[in-house]
């Protein structure tokens, strides 16, 4: 792995793990795509820190587990700012 791809990996984990980011939020603050994101965390992270990679697991899993909320949330709001 090259050496520009090791520290955006080991950067985009320390944020997440700093701020309970989103793979979205992640991604727009690191200019990368989502799907770099997700490579980088599911599936490169764990070639360089195994216990890293599960404390961002953890992190990414309960996002997911809460985004229907999240979506809700942000729906009900548009509409309350529309009224």
């Amino acid at each position: 792995m090259q050496e520009y791809i090791q520290k955006r990996v080991l950067d985009i984990c320390a944020y997440i793990l700093e701020t309970q980011a989103t793979v979205r939020q992640a991604a727009q603050v690191f200019q990368v795509s989502k799907s770099t994101v997700h490579k980088d965390m599911t599936e490169r992270l764990p070639s360089l820190n195994k216990q890293l990679a599960q404390q961002v697991k953890a992190i990414l899993e309960h996002n997911k587990a809460e985004r229907h909320l999240r979506g809700g949330e942000a729906t009900r709001r548009k509409y309350k700012d529309l009224a």
